[in-house]
């Protein structure tokens, strides 16, 4: 939330005490006066009969039952006033806990919401609404991501299942035929199952970090898919410059993998093109893959690096994968404190942009 500035906590407190004990001397100092104005207990000269000032025993019998009074009344007068000043000041502290609470309790979707200028305890408020709003958000996107997972990987075990019973009941049935069919289906399991474990292993950062040259990458990438885009007629161009990062090399190489087999796929029938650069930007190095196709508007780009998501015109084909593509280039790309930029080409297509920190150099 914006906020307007404001007083701290602590010069609060400062200056809410420091009034109250100058207000607590200015009644002390009152009561002392008042005494003093009101005081007859004079004693006299016996020669001459005049007033000579008041006598030290009249003095303290009259001052000090009063001055007893004076400091229970400030006593209690001061500890009154600081228990309702320590609870106004500690008030929005309530609240936090009382969030707190229903948060370790599983309810993520209180906000405390405190009104207010900017303080410390204010601050507070606002950085723990914005970590509930957080985990509430990863929450609803890991309850959405198990059940997308569950969908993808019932179909293939129903499909087997299906294909068993039919030759059950069919004992005529060539078999060869069956054995290819059972084959695909299984080998798209096990790379829906390794998409996942590797989501999983970059959504958790656990690799090491070492010095990456991010057009290596590329370029191997490139290499690995060649032949699929020479079968479907698609030229893939690669440029740009040398592109050093700290990373995880196998994760680096995947995400550029990810993004060069999602340009290939998602491509246009025949004569499509793929182009690929890296380069350095402001103390990052990105890597940039686009690839013709038909018309992509920005609602639907916006939405494809959700996990098993698939545009309209994303139909599964042979290679068309286990809708992962995009989520893991996202994971992979977060993991390594970097940005990923989705964008529609003007002439149809897609352009994605990676940026990731430079590494320092040697």
């Amino acid at each position: 939330m914006d906020r307007e500035p404001g007083l701290s906590v602590r010069l609060k407190l400062t200056l809410s005490y420091a009034g109250f004990v100058l207000i607590a001397g200015t009644l002390l100092l009152a009561a002392a006066l008042v005494f003093l104005l009101n005081y007859r207990d004079w004693g006299s000269d016996p020669v001459s009969g005049m007033a000579i000032g008041p006598s030290p025993g009249g003095l303290v019998r009259g001052f000090a039952p009063s001055a007893a009074l004076v400091l229970v009344f400030l006593l209690v007068f001061g500890l009154a006033g600081g228990w309702f000043l320590a609870g106004r000041m500690l008030a929005p502290l309530s609240r936090i806990t009382a969030a707190t609470r229903k948060a370790a309790s599983g309810s993520l979707s209180h906000r405390i919401r405190l009104p207010g200028r900017e303080d410390e305890f204010r601050e507070l408020a606002d950085a723990f609404d914005t970590m509930l709003s957080r985990l509430d958000a990863q929450l609803a996107e890991q309850q959405r991501f198990a059940a997308n997972a569950s969908h993808e990987l019932r179909t293939p075990l129903a499909i087997t299942r299906t294909l068993l019973d039919v030759a059950r009941t069919d004992p005529d049935r060539e078999a060869g035929d069956l054995v290819d069919r059972l084959h695909l289906v299984n080998s798209r399991a096990i790379d829906l199952t390794e998409a996942l474990l590797l989501l999983s292993r970059a959504d958790r950062r656990s690799f090491a970090r070492e010095r990456v040259d991010l057009s290596l990458a590329a370029e191997e990438a490139t290499e690995t898919l060649l032949p699929q885009a020479e079968q479907r007629g698609i030229t893939i161009e690669t440029g740009g410059e040398v592109a050093h990062t700290r990373g995880s090399p196998a994760l680096l190489l995947q995400l550029a993998t990810n993004l060069v087999h999602n340009a290939i796929v998602h491509n246009l029938p025949e004569h499509g093109a793929v182009r690929v650069t890296t380069g350095h930007r402001h103390r990052a190095v990105v890597l940039v893959v686009e690839n013709t196709g038909e018309p992509l508007s920005a609602q639907l780009v916006a939405t494809l690096v959700e996990p098993f998501r698939r545009g309209a015109e994303r139909v599964r084909t042979h290679h068309a994968g286990v809708g992962l593509g995009l989520a893991i280039v996202k994971s992979i790309t977060e993991a390594h404190d970097g940005t990923l930029t989705l964008t529609p080409r003007p002439g149809g297509g897609l352009r994605v942009t990676v940026r990731l920190p430079a590494a320092p150099p040697r």
